[in-house]
């Protein structure tokens, strides 16, 4: 390691000691070595004794910046897997990171817009809005229109310190593959290329308002999902402005059974707006972390989502689509055979997986889980058990899948805080079984026609062009066919005559040896001659 990484693995290992969060090292045998390092670290002590381990948690994970914060994002949706004791603690990181000075946030802000802030708003907040790992938002009012507007800035000198944590992780991750053949298959250096890609892509915010115009298009004038206007004018890469919405947080249960809102339509809602994004757009928000999700006040016996901070997103190939529907639905029917067979087609385990085998310990897992009622079954600790499993079949981890794995435990974890009976199987099925019918069925058949229509109405006019070319070709083809075989047919006969020349002289060589032998020299020699006349012949014919 170079000494700057060892410094920051230092600064890290220090913020979480002086926080405490050796608590959290399990009692195992891989955690003695941890643990005497820990007491052998005398020095560092635990600073916050008084505060709760989950109060502690988020405050280390905020001191060490955006990388952690991100992952502790993700851990507060996870309600069914961390007490909410450390839950609703972690849950504070999604838009509740100290800010940075507002003075300093104006400034950046005129660099971006290239002039002071009032030549185009009016009622500038100094004052943030939210803040959160990446950047913070400030409000304000258009001067042109008086229309409600918040501006997002990008955090000042926040690259720095995400290289120097994504090229640590590099590092952990090149020495765990080697260190550990097991964990080779977990691709734990192509995963981190991808989080570094998510996270880099999050500083450039012409990346993101792209996207939220994009996702706003795709769910124009829907029901279940609505995406602030961007104004693109006046975004760049470290500014992005975008209509003010007025929402309840999804987190703020209390606050949305108060509006009278609909929490199992919201829910499902929630499971269906996903699925939609995955497998009719391709393209799908992902960082659905309580932080970005809010719902609208009007209408609350039919909710509508709101979707913010469009940093995140991620696409499938056709491919990936497929093998995920076929997957997920023969999970639904418990076709553990399908199952097993679809991670060889798609190549996620290697082609020589016997398939019976892989098949006998999917079920050995799965059937103890589904006994339960499906209300009652957590996906995340389904695609854990499975995990497991694979891994005794060397299947390896899919890095353009993270995200959308990511993601599903993020809309899993959301819907149980709204609903805790929502059936995530019972609501995504009929979507799966819908979209499948579609790809395979006779619609599917229709649907490729439609998309290949604009094509065939622009080749039409060619048509007979086209068919007199290739009656044209076709004719000279044939010609050219024949031609190649007289050649062929030509050939093949002067190999034979040069085989029966061969013959011919072979014979007379075998008869003057015996002449020769007889004490016939000079016939021997005669008859010699003619065998290697014949020869000659044979290699000549051979030639021509």
């Amino acid at each position: 390691m170079t000494p700057s990484e060892l410094k920051r693995l230092y600064q890290i290992t220090r913020v979480k000691l002086e926080y405490g969060l050796d608590e959290l090292i399990p009692e195992h045998d891989l955690a003695k070595f941890p643990r005497l390092a820990r007491k052998a670290l005398f020095w560092v002590k635990n600073k916050h004794p008084e505060k709760e381990l989950g109060h502690r948690m988020r405050l280390a994970l905020q001191e060490l910046g955006p990388v952690w914060i991100k992952f502790g994002q993700m851990m507060s949706t996870r309600r069914d897997l961390f007490p909410p004791h450390i839950a609703d603690q972690l849950a504070l990181l999604q838009d509740r990171v100290s800010p940075f000075a507002g003075h300093l946030a104006k400034k950046h802000i005129e660099l971006a817009l290239g002039g002071p802030v009032e030549e185009w708003f009016d009622d500038f907040d100094i004052e943030c809005l939210a803040s959160a790992s990446i950047a913070q938002v400030h409000t304000a009012k258009l001067k042109e229109s008086g229309r409600e507007v918040v501006l997002k800035v990008i955090r000042p000198d926040i690259r720095p310190v995400i290289d120097a944590d994504i090229k640590l992780m590099f590092r952990m991750a090149r020495l765990l593959a080697k260190a550990v053949p097991e964990a080779r298959r977990l691709k734990p250096v192509e995963v981190v290329a991808e989080y570094e890609k998510t996270l880099i892509d999050e500083l450039d915010l012409r990346r993101e308002a792209a996207n939220a115009m994009q996702l706003r298009r795709n769910f124009e004038n829907s029901e279940e999902l609505y995406v602030p206007e961007v104004i693109p004018d006046l975004s760049s890469k470290n500014l992005m402005v975008s209509e003010r919405i007025y929402g309840i947080q999804v987190s703020d249960i209390e606050g949305l059974i108060n509006n009278g809102t609909n929490m199992k339509l919201l829910a499902e809602r929630g499971v269906t707006v996903f699925f939609t994004q995955v497998f009719r757009d391709s393209f799908f928000h992902a960082d659905m972390h309580p932080g970005n999700v809010f719902v609208q006040y009007s209408h609350p016996e039919n909710p509508q989502w709101i979707g913010l901070d469009c940093g995140i997103v991620g696409t499938l190939n056709a491919d990936d689509k497929r093998y995920l529907a076929e997957n997920l639905l023969a999970f639904f029917n418990r076709d553990y055979r399908k199952v097993a067979q679809l991670h060889v087609d798609s190549g996620w385990v290697p082609a020589d997986t016997n398939v019976q085998e892989f098949e006998f310990a999917i079920r050995m897992v799965c059937e103890p889980i589904f006994a339960k009622p499906l209300c009652d079954i957590s996906f995340g600790h389904v695609l854990l058990n499975l995990f497991n499993t694979a891994r005794r079949y060397n299947m390896e981890v899919q890095p353009q899948l993270v995200l959308l794995q990511k993601t599903l435990l993020y809309v899993e974890g959301l819907g149980r805080q709204l609903y805790p009976q929502l059936d995530l199987w019972e609501t995504a099925k009929p979507f799966l079984e819908k979209w499948m019918a579609q790809q395979v069925g006779p619609q599917a058949v229709v649907n490729s026609i439609k998309e290949r229509a604009p094509f065939w109405a622009e080749k039409l006019p060619e048509l007979p062009e086209l068919l007199y070319d290739n009656l044209k070709n076709s004719k000279h083809l044939s010609r050219k066919v024949e031609h190649l075989y007289e050649g062929y047919r030509q050939t093949k006969r002067q190999h034979a005559t040069g085989q029966f020349m061969f013959g011919i002289g072979a014979t007379f060589i075998v008869c003057s040896s015996i002449l020769y032998v007889n004490d016939n020299p000079l016939i021997s020699s005669g008859v010699g001659g003619l065998g290697l006349l014949a020869w000659l012949l044979s290699w000549r014919t051979y030639r021509a």
